[in-house]
């Protein structure tokens, strides 16, 4: 039961007629039982909203940023017409709007109510319950209850680096030789013959293809396809911290997508895992046409966890995953205690069966601070922030003499440095 404002006004003016005309007890009870049975009459009166259905459907995810539609069909089986409010309630960060609805169902009919979803945070943002408040025929008063009409809708990472995908597939088609380059390297595929020219690698030179021709022809290479690349997400204690309006998983996220983009198109097959102390997120064996949109379902719910990631599981779990050569790109930080006290002790045997690309998210309020110099308390900011700046030099250093390749890049920068460190390594034969 809820009463409307016009209860309260009409409180008042009956107030004021017992004031004027009679200010008696007999003034006062007479206006509170006219009110009452007013109040009593539009209970009575007003249709039930237990006897309402709900039915949902609409969207089921959504980029972050975006906007989707999920549509509530109310059907009233009852007898008498249900005219009043209806507040379908989201989690905040649904971002759902409007906050409530006129509703007017006749008895036996349904209408339909749209919610605008635009969610403000990545992964499932669901319906808490939907609240009708069916008023009398007066306005008095209106009967309320509330139903759990269950309803989720998945937000996505929203993707911002695809921008920079064009760029690269032009620079993979030319690796791929479907451009005029051809490129030579370990492990490259054989590609095509052709006459030699000035310049060439003579390395390249085909000598029984020689001997039956009238000139020097030499082998032509295309990168490798087929390749199997594994994205791993480091969801531990590290990727929590805040860059911007973000996560470092966010950025971490980001620049993986770019490169499952363009490992896809390259003919590679690409998996992902997300770990700290467990499997957190895992995807395998999809088919290229379906990788993307399994990804951002798979990482849309991934939050970091305030624990130390277990590097010697990790590698565990990357080995046992993978058992041909593969390129294993680890987005994790380049902070030094961890690094040195978890990954570098099981690194050799990492990097012993694939080739290992670390990529980490810069802080670019560090590398800010350290060209502060205006007064004493910005030289100190200074020092600090290059001293960050230098252990991770010192942990790049140990990881390249490791065998390890490093991109050490900011949030907008880390995805496009990723991809075209990959497409450095596919062109030089190296994965």
């Amino acid at each position: 039961m809820a009463l409307t404002a016009r209860t309260p006004l009409l409180a008042l003016v009956g107030a004021l007629v017992v004031a004027l005309l009679a200010p008696s007890v007999a003034g006062v009870l007479v206006v509170c039982a006219v009110l009452l049975a007013g109040v009593l009459a539009d209970l009575a009166l007003a249709g039930s909203v237990r006897a309402l259905t709900f039915a949902r459907d609409g969207a089921t995810a959504v980029r972050l940023g975006e906007e989707a539609e999920v549509r509530l069909r109310v059907t009233n089986p009852g007898g008498r017409g249900v005219r009043g409010m209806l507040r379908d309630a989201w989690q905040p960060s649904a971002g759902a709007s409007p906050r409530a609805h006129d509703l007017d169902v006749p008895p036996g009919q349904s209408r339909t109510v749209v919610t605008l979803l635009r969610p403000t945070r990545r992964g499932d943002r669901l319906a808490h319950r939907v609240t009708v408040r069916a008023i009398g025929p007066l306005g008095l008063a209106a009967r309320q209850g509330s139903h759990e009409v269950p309803w989720a809708v998945r937000a996505l990472p929203p993707f911002h680096s695809r921008r920079h995908l064009p760029g690269r597939l032009d620079r993979l088609r030319k690796l791929d030789g479907r451009s005029a380059a051809h490129v030579r390297g370990q492990g490259t595929e054989f590609d095509s013959l052709r006459e030699y020219v000035l310049g060439d690698d003579v390395r390249s030179i085909d000598w029984r293809a020689t001997a039956r021709a009238s000139d020097v022809m030499v082998r032509t290479w295309r990168p490798e396809r087929d390749r199997h690349v594994l994205l791993v997400l480091d969801t531990g204690r590290t990727a929590a911290g805040r860059i911007g309006d973000g996560t470092r998983l966010d950025a971490a996220m980001d620049a993986a997508l770019l490169l499952a983009a363009l490992a896809a198109r390259a003919g590679d097959r690409v998996d992902l895992l997300a770990y700290d102390r467990e499997v957190r997120a895992s995807v395998q064996g999809v088919a290229a046409a379906q990788l993307l949109p399994s990804l951002v379902t798979a990482m849309a719910p991934l939050e970091p966890r305030l624990v130390e990631s277990d590097a010697r599981g990790l590698t565990g779990e990357i080995l046992r995953r993978t058992r041909r050569r593969s390129l294993v790109a680890l987005l994790t930080g380049l902070d030094a205690a961890p690094l040195e006290e978890g990954l570098l002790p099981v690194l050799p045997s990492l990097t012993a069966r694939h080739r290992l690309l670390v990529a980490a998210v810069a802080d670019p309020a560090v590398a800010a601070l350290a060209r502060g110099r205006g007064d004493a308390e910005a030289v100190y900011g200074a020092a600090a922030a290059e001293r960050t700046l230098a252990e991770r030099r010192h942990v790049t250093a140990l990881l390249t003499r490791h065998g390890t390749e490093v991109v050490d890049a900011e949030p907008d920068a880390l995805p496009p440095a990723l991809a075209d460190r990959y497409l450095d390594l596919k062109a030089a034969g190296r994965l």
